[in-house]
């Protein structure tokens, strides 16, 4: 018979699904209150450049997910071959859409597009993806909040702190230092707790 130590060692399995269905269900319901108070409803652009199978799997996820709360979605399919300074000016027009309210470049980018150059490019305010860098050095900083954080990162406090699991005076282990995840959950972990988490960045590669 398993002594009360070795039953608190037991792990616990997240239901993400159910807690996402949950998630998207709020979502649809606070969609549909703006869409009845203000007669609009969010958009999202999703910009990709290429045709990378995982990229364009990723991005009808993006676009599923969109349709089952009432997002409307606006697709822009770029070249493999698009000038950097022909992105740039993509970004800038999405900046300035009125109907557009989140923009999104899925990444990875060719080898000839700097990142950098055009992530700096997107409004803050449309920064969806959190990867604008006022957003992640105010995720950084404590008393500071971004206007959006890296949706990977923040799921996973999400199922977290939805399954009833405290974070506070953990030990934490981020596998990996990736700007798109390793070092934001890092980051977001701290920023959990005020007293003594403390977060490990290994690298993988």
């Amino acid at each position: 018979m398993a002594s009360s130590e070795e039953e608190q060692k037991k792990a616990t399995i997240i239901d993400g699904k159910a807690i996402a269905h949950t998630i998207r269900s709020e979502i649809a319901s606070e969609v549909q209150q703006l869409s009845t108070k203000h007669g609009k409803v969010p958009g999202l652009a999703v910009i990709i450049v290429g045709s990378r199978k995982d990229s364009q799997s990723y991005v009808n996820m993006k676009r599923k997910a969109c349709a089952e709360v009432g997002i409307k979605s606006y697709d822009i399919n770029l070249p493999e071959k698009v000038p950097e300074a022909e992105l740039i000016q993509k970004v800038q027009e999405l900046n300035a859409h009125p109907d557009i309210h989140g923009i999104l470049v899925q990444l990875p980018l060719p080898a000839h597009i700097n990142e950098e150059n055009v992530l700096n490019e997107i409004s803050i305010e449309k920064d969806v993806d959190g990867f604008h860098p006022s957003n992640i050095g105010k995720l950084g900083m404590k008393g500071r909040d971004p206007l959006f954080q890296p949706c990977t990162p923040k799921g996973c406090l999400e199922l977290l702190s939805r399954s009833g699991i405290s974070v506070k005076s953990k030990r934490a282990v981020v596998v990996g230092r990736s700007n798109i995840v390793g070092l934001p959950v890092a980051l977001l972990l701290l920023k959990a707790d005020d007293a003594v988490i403390r977060s490990s960045l290994t690298h993988t590669d």
